[in-house]
Formats: C-alpha cells, sequence, structure tokens
C-alpha cells in the first residue's frame, strides 16, 4: 500500500471556502505536507466547484514547486489534476469531501416519534445529513400540517422507518399516503423525482411501492429497526451515501466533473471515489480512530451557524451524531443568548459588565459574522458564549444517544448502562478517552490553555481524560481517506490533525469546601514530583509535554470517585501535551457557580490564572 499510495490529494469543499491538503509517504510513515484554500465556487457567476479546487489545488502546487523545484508536480498547466501519478508528478490517489450548496438536507418519517423516527433521525444523521424534520403518526400534527411541510421544506431525500419486522402495517401505509399526497419536490433539479428510502417493516414493502413507486424514486433496504431490541442502520446509511452522489451531487454545479476526477486505489484496481458529505467523513474518522485504538472518543464541530456532536461509546463502538442547527457562534450566536440566557453567560466572565453591552457584543458578531475579537474582553466574552453553546450542544447530544426505547433489557448493548430502563444515555463520561475540540472558537485560540478551559467548563469530563483539538479542521479529508487507506489515515491524524492538549484528571461527586478533595502525587518527566492533598473546588496545572508521561498515584476523598470507585486509589499513566495536566477538584457534575457576584468573580479569576488562560491584565 505505501508504494501505491505514495502522494495523495484531498479536498473539502465547505459553503464557504474549499481547503485542500496534500498527504505524502515519508520515512516510512504518511504526513501532511503542504495546505491550500480558496473561496468555493458552486455558486453564481462561476456556478462549477471543480474552479475552486483548482484554486486550492493551485495553492498546494506553488508550495510543492518551492519543495520539489517542479512546475507541474499536482497540475498540468494549472487546469488538470494529475491522477493518478506519472512518474514524480501527479498523485496516487485524489479524494474529496463536500458540503457545499448547503450539504445534504433530509426529512424522516417514522410511525412512533421516539422509537423508529429517533431511529430514522440517527441513521441520516450519521450518514452527515442535515434533518430538517422528523414526521411521525403520533407528533400530533393534522395530516394537512404534515403534508404542507414536506412541500415547503424541499427535502433532497426522505427516509422513510416504521414497524418491525412481522409488525402492523396500517400505520406505515398511512405515512407513504401521506408522502404520496405532498408529492414532494427536490431542492436540487427540477427533471427528476425526489429520491425516498424505505427502510422500514418488510412486509409493508409491496404496500409502499402500490403507493409511491409512480410519484418518486423509491429505493427499499432493510428495516433499520428490525426488533425492538436491535438497530441495524447500515444498509440505510449505505444507500443515503449513493443517493448523496447520484442524485444531489448529480444536480451541483460543477460536481459531476469533480465526481470524475476522484479517484484511488481499491483492492489493487483504480476505482472512482464516491465524495463524502463533510459530517459524515468527520464521523467515519471518528469511528476509525476509536476502532483501531479501542477507545471511547467524543467529538464537537463548533462552526458559525451549527455545532456538530459525534461520539463512539461502548464496546459495541456505537455511533452517534448530532447538529445542533441553532447553536453557532456567528450566524447563530443570538440563538445561543436566546437559549442560554444572560445570566448563564456572564457567570463566566470574570469582570463586571453591563447586559446591555453583551447584548451589543452579540448582535455585532451576528450581523458581522466574519469579525474577531479585538480587545482581549470581547474575546473573554466570545469564550463565556461558546461555554454555552458546547453545553447545550451536548445536553442535545446526550439525550439522542440513548439505547432503544421500547425494548427489554438485553444482553448486549444495555450492559453499558448502569439502570435497567431503557431509554438511558449511553454517553459516558466517567468512561471516555478522548475529547476532541474542533472550530475556530477552540482550533485558533490565541493561547491553547482557552481552549482547555472552554472544554472542561462545557464537557466537564469525568475520571481522566485526554484532551486535542484538530489542528487545521482536517478530520473530513482524513474521513474519506480512511475509506481507501486506515493507516494513512490514522498515521496523519495521530501526527498532524490533532494537537494534543494534555490529559484532565476530575474526580466526581459533592465535597466540602476546605477539606481534601484528591491526594495526588504525580512524578513528571523531568524527574520532579507533585505531591499534595487538593482541596475541594481547585484547579492545578502541572507541565507535562507532548508525548511525555507522567507517574500518578490518585486517591479521591470525600466519597469522591475517579473511575474506579468512592476513595479507590489509582496507580496510572497520565498523557501530556502543550497545555498538560489539569487536575480539577471542583467535584459534583454540574458543579454550581457562588449567586454572589464578588465571590464568583474571584473564584473564575483563580481558576483562569492557575489555568494560565489570559494575561494577567485581564486578572487584576
Amino acid at each position: 500500500m505505501a508504494q501505491e499510495l505514495r502522494r495523495i490529494i484531498a479536498t473539502d469543499c465547505g459553503s464557504t471556502t474549499t481547503k485542500a491538503i496534500l498527504i505524502e509517504y515519508i520515512d516510512g510513515e504518511y504526513r501532511q505536507t503542504v495546505r491550500g484554500e480558496a473561496p468555493t465556487t458552486v455558486e453564481a457567476p462561476l456556478n462549477d466547484v471543480t474552479r475552486g479546487v483548482i484554486n486550492a489545488v493551485t495553492e498546494l502546487q506553488e508550495l510543492a514547486r518551492l519543495k520539489y523545484d517542479n512546475p507541474d508536480i499536482l497540475l498540468t498547466n494549472g487546469e488538470t489534476l494529475i491522477v493518478p501519478r506519472q512518474g514524480d508528478n501527479g498523485a496516487d490517489a485524489y479524494v474529496s469531501t463536500s458540503s457545499a450548496g448547503g450539504g445534504l438536507q433530509m426529512m424522516v418519517t417514522g410511525v412512533v416519534a421516539k422509537m423508529t423516527g429517533e431511529s430514522a433521525e440517527r441513521a441520516a444523521l450519521g450518514a452527515g445529513a442535515i434533518v430538517m424534520d422528523l414526521i411521525a403518526s403520533n407528533d400530533k400534527r393534522a395530516n394537512h400540517e404534515k403534508i404542507e411541510r414536506i412541500r415547503q421544506l424541499r427535502p433532497d431525500m426522505i427516509l422513510m422507518a416504521g414497524g418491525v419486522d412481522g409488525g402492523t402495517t396500517k400505520h406505515v401505509a398511512e405515512m407513504a399516503e401521506l408522502v404520496g399526497a405532498a408529492d414532494p419536490k427536490p431542492r436540487l433539479g427540477s427533471s427528476y423525482k425526489l429520491p425516498i428510502i424505505y427502510a422500514g417493516n418488510t412486509d409493508a414493502r409491496d404496500i409502499i411501492k402500490e403507493t409511491l413507486e409512480e410519484k418518486v424514486d423509491l429505493i427499499i433496504t432493510e428495516n433499520l429497526r428490525p426488533t425492538m431490541e436491535r438497530e441495524n442502520l447500515g444498509p440505510a446509511r449505505d444507500k443515503i451515501h449513493d443517493l448523496f452522489m447520484e442524485h444531489v451531487m448529480q444536480q451541483a454545479p460543477g460536481y459531476n466533473k469533480l465526481m470524475s476526477w476522484t479517484v484511488g486505489p481499491v483492492d489493487g484496481k483504480l476505482e472512482n471515489i464516491p465524495i463524502m458529505p463533510t459530517p459524515a467523513a468527520v464521523g467515519n474518522i471518528m469511528q476509525t480512530i476509536a476502532r483501531n485504538y479501542k477507545i471511547e472518543v467524543l467529538g464537537v464541530d463548533i462552526g458559525g451557524a451549527t455545532t456538530d456532536v459525534f461520539s463512539v461509546f461502548t464496546d459495541d463502538h456505537v455511533f452517534n451524531r448530532t447538529v445542533s442547527a441553532n447553536l453557532g457562534m456567528s450566524y447563530s450566536i443570538s440563538n445561543v443568548l436566546a437559549t442560554a440566557g444572560v445570566k448563564d453567560i456572564l457567570r463566566w466572565v470574570p469582570f463586571h459588565i453591563d447586559e446591555s453591552e453583551l447584548r451589543n457584543m452579540i448582535k455585532n458578531k451576528m450581523i458581522r459574522p466574519t469579525t474577531i475579537p479585538q480587545k482581549l474582553e470581547e474575546l473573554v466574552l466570545e469564550q463565556a458564549i461558546a461555554k454555552e453553546a458546547l453545553r447545550y450542544a451536548f445536553i442535545q447530544h446526550k439525550e439522542f444517544a440513548v439505547s432503544l426505547k421500547g425494548a427489554q433489557r438485553q444482553r448486549g448493548i444495555d450492559e453499558a448502562f448502569s439502570q435497567s430502563t431503557s431509554g438511558e444515555t449511553i454517553v459516558d463520561m466517567m468512561s471516555l478517552d478522548l475529547l476532541v475540540g474542533s472550530g475556530g472558537v477552540l482550533s485558533h485560540a490565541p493561547r491553547r490553555h482557552q481552549g482547555v478551559m472552554m472544554m472542561i467548563d462545557a464537557f466537564l469530563p469525568e475520571g481522566i481524560t485526554r484532551l486535542a483539538v484538530d489542528s487545521i479542521f482536517m478530520m473530513p479529508h482524513l474521513g474519506v481517506l480512511a475509506e481507501i487507506s486506515e493507516k494513512a489515515a490514522t498515521e496523519v491524524f495521530e501526527k498532524d490533525c490533532i494537537v494534543y492538549l494534555g490529559t484532565c484528571v476530575a474526580p466526581v461527586g459533592k465535597g466540602k469546601p476546605g477539606k481534601t478533595a484528591l491526594s495526588a502525587e504525580i512524578t513528571l518527566p523531568d524527574g520532579s514530583t507533585f505531591k499534595e492533598d487538593i482541596p475541594f473546588g481547585e484547579l492545578r496545572l502541572l507541565k507535562c509535554g507532548v508525548g511525555e508521561k507522567a507517574k500518578a498515584v490518585l486517591k479521591p476523598q470525600q466519597g469522591l470517585d475517579i473511575g474506579e470507585g468512592k476513595n479507590q486509589e489509582i496507580t496510572t499513566q497520565l498523557h501530556g501535551g502543550v497545555v498538560g495536566i489539569v487536575l480539577d477538584t471542583r467535584g459534583r457534575r454540574p458543579f454550581d457557580l457562588p449567586e454572589n457576584t464578588e465571590e464568583r468573580v474571584g473564584l473564575l479569576k483563580k481558576w483562569m490564572r492557575e489555568l494560565n488562560a489570559y494575561p494577567e491584565s485581564i486578572l487584576k
């Protein structure tokens, strides 16, 4: 494989920017060597996504030319990618992801919203879609409202689920009649029928065909909820990917040409590599990393308009993705204020500020979304807002990433839960191994310490958790690359994509102020020893660099738990990072900040000073 894949070009065609990277096989390993970007050109006046791709790869070409002293290493005459490689010129593979043109927009239907409807939503979200609406038999809307909703939204495709195999077909038939009556038209392209995937009760297939086959492009696949106890999301997700390529991409300007370019070796033969929706690619690399390293992973991508949360939990590596479409740091920043409220945002601000000043700052950011903070106070406010956006996106994710509702307790997936009731979240922060942050506010924080602070305060990790950020938002490229080479994807992820910030150690439980929460003895790589009985409500930061490990003996006190049970001592190794090792003894999740302003501001300043998050000028 190393000989077949010596040089790879990968692009991510975003809604505003097309990002290109060059990955090369150097000294026995894969590394990301060059990066370029250009505005995406899917809209007028160019109406051709390949122009943006060529412009981004041209930047790669210019940087690679300096490296290799070769004017045509990636492009021929600045217009055509040299794939497959010809001698020393060109690349062995070209892969791409896309969220241009609004990404993949879907509606899903189910019989019971919290059962088959939710399973359909999980399948669509996992395939990288934005779910515009969920329509179910029991969602309390009148039939004419549901029909009008389908007509108004004009999704790229609809996923229909409902019923377990061998169950009643009545409600599934009713949903088919609603969709048929709506006679939905696709968002892109007027000359073809809307694709509809049916992944419900197999006994209802003939009814579905009779009702919909003449009106839509009907695709039938395996039931995604064959029994109450089991989800089978894979076939539905595969069909969504196929239809994304065949229908949505075919209609988007320039994608036909781009699809003919994407090529790479599969089982020793050169084949076209399907373009993947950007969120699906991020989910793919998350699952690849979780599977290869046998760890549980939680990732977040906070953007200007939406916040995506990805997770892989339990021994079965159950993958979930949620999109908080109303939580973002520019276009949707006012929605964060409306969701969290002024009080919850200001509780993270270590100085006094008038409410109207905060509101003005938020409105200015919304109407000028590309601006960045000019003053230190504005940066602190923006990061306080980010904490609440991340916190609420994570709450929504935990509510969605659950065991199967309506199921009897079975041996298997439900063994991940301590309680026997169905519908419990599978997100267990105590067992989480790696927390990855992405998006401008996290990846481009002026100090990496600020990224650590935002992630710890928003996600409240428990036990022992490694923290990292995506250096340049490379995860989509690596997600689609994993389709042809997991080795290349995981090596670049580990060495160039992820910036390890360090490890958070957080004993959990109620503690009394002033009493010892954690007795720690940590031998650091430089030979020094940190030994302290840390009181409840404190933060400590220890220097421990990237690639370094510290030997630690940790004993939680006062009934606190660090992963092995209350008051149970553990001996372990803690990974370092660009920030280091954080010991967080604030205990209960979520912890309560004092109501008294002076007391709260004093605590915040102490914590921020300990984490070295901001200059002393703002913490005086």
